[in-house]
């Protein structure tokens, strides 16, 4: 066995993150993934012969080390992401009324974001005035609340007007974190909008994937660990971790291979299916519960198109609308996002027949849909709950390390806070000589 090699269990955005960051430092790495296909919650699916996701994904300019190890690994970033500086539009379908920001490019941050709340459209004074005020609050507080709380609460402890919270706050919370107001913590909010907000203008830029998540992230990365004599071995499940004397032994279905380093990159409820040997770790991720979410996919008439690329939808079924038209040229089909929802008690034509009806209201005279696809994801994240106890990426078992979204760190389940986690564990690593 060499002196230092390093197993990584879990193909997924974490540890195809740490994979690179340790095939970039010459390290002898192995990736071992369950499934055929990479990229675990963010991969590309077909269906009627048109890439699409398991879930429609978004990125943000603040995503930094996302787009590092992008451009690390050479991806054409030009051909596969869309950036569209921040331009929200949010349709109230009970009061009908929209609520509409742009974040003027030419300012600095944060200033972009104040003269966008200012020229805002379906906002009072009132409105402004309070939105002002706890944008002002942020900053002098440095995104920081003295003792994590609901965001529900901070809202209503910043005088957030009901038009704020329903047009601007919520539906924010519900894409960053996926978790309801009344569950999620304020403290990792307060994160993402200082992150996305405050340092530079282009970070609050959303960045649409103009192909399948598979193509944009899963493989540049893992060409660009093979290329670096790495090796991704995928439908290959480890089944069980066992603590040698000189490191760890894997039993997959065909052999047992040993490595000095592992590292544990997969969901938080797999954690303890591989760790049955490991007493200190098997329920090191029992105190998880999870968020669903739901993508449907509708396709319409290939003349049929927003007025933008993306629209949220509030007082409705439908959350975020987009226009993959506009995006990946895929035309006449929109992909609606349904976050942290409660079981939906319908079936899946029923539901499209219902986003169908929504949509009327934002696309006049909008004909019903050729095909649909529906696509849930039970445990998409996990709930980003308030004073949640996150584990470190190190364990009580030397060279054993953790790395995903739900590990210790300033992100909510984002693509950024899985690739922050795979950086972090693997450095861990590196360090450890």
């Amino acid at each position: 066995m060499p002196k230092r090699s390093i197993a990584i269990i879990g193909g997924g955005v974490a540890g195809l993150a740490a994979a690179v960051t340790l095939a970039n430092a010459d390290a002898n790495v192995t990736v071992f993934e369950t499934n055929s296909q990479l990229g675990g919650r963010a991969k590309g699916i077909q269906y009627q012969g048109l890439p699409l996701d398991n879930g429609q994904h978004i990125l943000l300019g603040a995503y930094r080390e996302t787009l590092r190890l992008l451009k690390l690994t050479h991806a054409p970033l030009h051909q596969t992401i869309q950036r569209i500086p921040l331009a929200l539009s949010v349709l109230d379908l009970a009061q009908q009324r929209y609520f509409r920001l742009k974040a003027p490019t030419y300012l600095p941050a944060p200033l972009h974001i104040l003269a966008g709340l200012l020229t805002a459209q379906g906002l009072s004074l009132r409105d402004k005035w309070c939105a002002l005020r706890m944008m002002v609050w942020m900053k002098w507080h440095a995104f920081t609340v003295p003792q994590d709380e609901t965001l529900a609460a901070f809202l209503s402890r910043q005088h957030q007007t009901k038009t704020l919270i329903q047009s601007l706050w919520e539906p924010l919370c519900l894409a960053a974190l996926n978790t309801p107001l009344q569950q999620a913590s304020a403290q990792v909010f307060l994160n993402v909008l200082r992150d996305s907000f405050n340092q530079k203008t282009h970070d609050a830029d959303v960045l649409l994937a103009k192909t399948d998540l598979t193509t944009l992230l899963s493989a540049p990365w893992a060409d660009f660990v093979t290329q670096q004599s790495g090796r991704i071995l995928t439908s290959t499940t480890v089944k069980a971790i066992r603590q040698t004397e000189h490191g760890y032994a894997l039993t997959t279905q065909e052999e047992e291979l040993v490595f000095s380093h592992v590292m544990i990159a997969t969901g938080p409820h797999q954690v303890k299916y591989l760790t049955k040997t490991l007493p200190l770790l098997n329920q090191a991720t029992e105190q998880f519960a999870y968020q669903p979410i739901t993508t449907v996919y509708l396709q319409y008439n290939k003349t049929t198109r927003l007025s933008q690329s993306m629209l949220g939808m509030v007082n409705s079924t439908s959350q975020w609308v987009f226009d993959r038209g506009q995006v990946c040229g895929q035309d006449g089909l929109l992909a609606v996002v349904i976050s942290a929802h409660a079981d939906l008690e319908m079936d899946q034509t029923t539901l499209a027949e219902t986003i169908h009806t929504e949509l009327t209201q934002a696309i006049p005279q909008l004909e019903k849909p050729i095909w649909h696809k529906v696509v849930t994801e039970k445990r998409a994240t996990f709930s980003c709950d308030v004073n949640l106890a996150r584990p470190n990426h190190q364990t009580a078992y030397p060279n054993l390390y953790l790395a995903g979204d739900y590990t210790a760190g300033d992100y909510p389940a984002t693509i950024e806070g899985a690739v922050r986690s795979g950086i972090a564990a693997a450095n861990l690593i590196l360090q450890d000589n």
